[in-house]
């Protein structure tokens, strides 16, 4: 009998609730992977060293990973209205931030390449210390005055305001803004050693859990809250209707734009490797 498929995703409610038929066995001739659980900055790590087949990661994450890892077609989060934010805990003009501490979730992030792009027009001199912090720590040090601004991710998007922080800045906004393209965030990524059937095989997996999840919400209810971290159930929902959009089920023409977009400017930054086009086909 064949190894089961060792995957790893992040128990946000995105990925439990795109996860749960494929993981589950609920995927008609798909075997049911062997799954681990853990925050986009190990996962990231995984990928880098190698150690599993199949992972969610940052596209921050993929020119390092790209020789070993292809980028499958779906499953993944990119979006419209759904960037990183930059908090503060009192109302301030982003030139504040010269000089200053900033918490981040991943230095080999979205959120992060984002975070510097954006910085690099609106904080002249730039910024001083990056701090990087698990994604649920950063809103507290940020409230606690232990780092001077938080970049967040995800939920942190609806819950910001309970820890009486500022937006200073919406990441996507200003990506939006400036190439009208998706905000790239999350790349599901499988070993290229696989095959290209084995690969095919795969992406039609994630796409028929997908598929099941919209067509059954209520399945994947349980497993979604089970790992959900404590989140309230209505910012489980807002998150999953954010993140779980169109490019989950199918990258596109636009969002393979979006993706080479955002490699190609972190790349002229200085910020990634460059990236041979070729490997994100």
């Amino acid at each position: 009998m064949a190894e089961p498929l060792r995957i790893a995703y992040s128990p946000c409610p995105n990925d439990t609730f795109v996860f749960h038929a494929w993981a589950h066995g609920l995927v008609p001739g798909a075997d049911a992977p062997e799954v681990e659980f853990a925050d986009i900055d190990i996962t990231n790590g995984l990928a880098e060293r190698g150690e599993l087949d199949l992972l969610k990661i940052s596209y921050g994450q993929l020119p390092w990973v790209l020789e070993e890892y292809a980028l499958l077609p779906c499953g993944g989060a990119l979006g419209r209205g759904c960037g990183p934010l930059v908090l503060t805990r009192e109302p301030v003009d982003p030139a504040a931030l010269a000089g200053r501490t900033v918490a981040v979730p991943s230095e080999r992030s979205t959120a992060y390449l984002l975070f510097r792009l954006w910085a690099a027009k609106a904080v002249p001199g730039g910024f001083g210390e990056i701090v990087v912090l698990p994604f649920h720590e950063i809103m507290p040090a940020v409230r606690d005055g232990r780092v001077d601004a938080g970049l967040v991710i995800h939920e942190a998007r609806f819950t910001f305001r309970r820890y009486g922080l500022h937006r200073l800045a919406d990441m996507g906004e200003a990506w939006e803004a400036e190439t009208g393209l998706p905000i790239p965030l999350g790349a599901i990524v499988a070993r290229r050693s696989l095959g290209a059937e084995r690969l095919r095989e795969l992406a039609d997996s994630i796409r028929a859990s997908v598929r099941h999840a919209w067509d059954d919400p209520a399945a994947s209810r349980d497993y979604v809250l089970a790992h959900a971290q404590e989140m309230d159930p209505d910012v489980a929902d807002a998150h999953i209707a954010l993140y779980v959009n169109e490019f989950t089920a199918d990258l596109g023409t636009e969002g393979y734009a979006a993706v080479r977009a955002l490699l190609t400017r972190a790349a002229d930054e200085g910020l990634v490797p460059a990236v041979d086009p070729g490997l994100l086909d």
